[in-house]
């Protein structure tokens, strides 16, 4: 496997201390020429922890990781992959219900 780099670390180090299954917690990092994109998957019932009141968690969360990613001269962004069955429907699954 590969080595963590140090944006994956904190954010793997930080969500797993937040969240009451951190063995659920799984980080996917991918470079290209935009930066560095980091993909998070969460235990479903752990969003509403990540994310916090009006999304001020994540907001410090993306805050502290783009810091990070200056130190290191690269640009970094946190995706969240929503959990299946989390509550809200996606666009098209949403454009269905409409027909």
């Amino acid at each position: 496997m590969a080595e963590k780099k140090p944006d994956q670390e904190f954010l793997e180090f930080v969500v797993k201390s937040l969240v009451d299954r951190p063995e659920d917690v799984k980080i996917e990092r991918v470079v290209d020429e935009m930066g560095v994109l980091l993909t998070l998957k969460v235990n479903k019932d752990d969003m509403g922890q990540l994310i916090g009141k009006q999304g001020s968690t994540i907001r410090a969360i993306r805050t502290l990781l783009r810091i990070i990613g200056l130190k290191n001269h690269a640009r970094v962004n946190l995706k969240i992959e929503e959990p299946v069955g989390a509550g809200t429907a996606s666009t098209s699954e949403a454009e269905e219900l409409k027909i």
